[in-house]
């Protein structure tokens, strides 16, 4: 499992890097993919992985999504 959810984020990452158009888009991607697996990985100690990882890549998304906001905000780009 572990195994598979490093290839995703590797995957995840350098796909956010190249696919979404400003920092909004790609910080909530690389949130979900990150959020995702670090969920996934605290949800396995109490054996609800799934659980973990869902709610880590929700809230993955909406912090990076955020955080990614406000630097286009900085920049005048949205």
């Amino acid at each position: 499992m572990i195994k598979n959810a490093l290839v995703l984020a590797i995957l995840g990452i350098s796909l956010g890097c190249f696919g979404p158009s400003n920092n909004t888009e790609r910080g909530a991607v690389q949130g979900a993919v990150l959020g995702g697996i670090l969920g996934a990985v605290i949800g396995h100690q109490s054996g609800k992985g799934g659980e973990g990882a869902a709610i880590g890549a929700a809230a993955g998304a909406i912090v990076g999504g955020a955080a990614g906001n406000e630097e286009d905000k900085k920049s005048g780009k949205k």
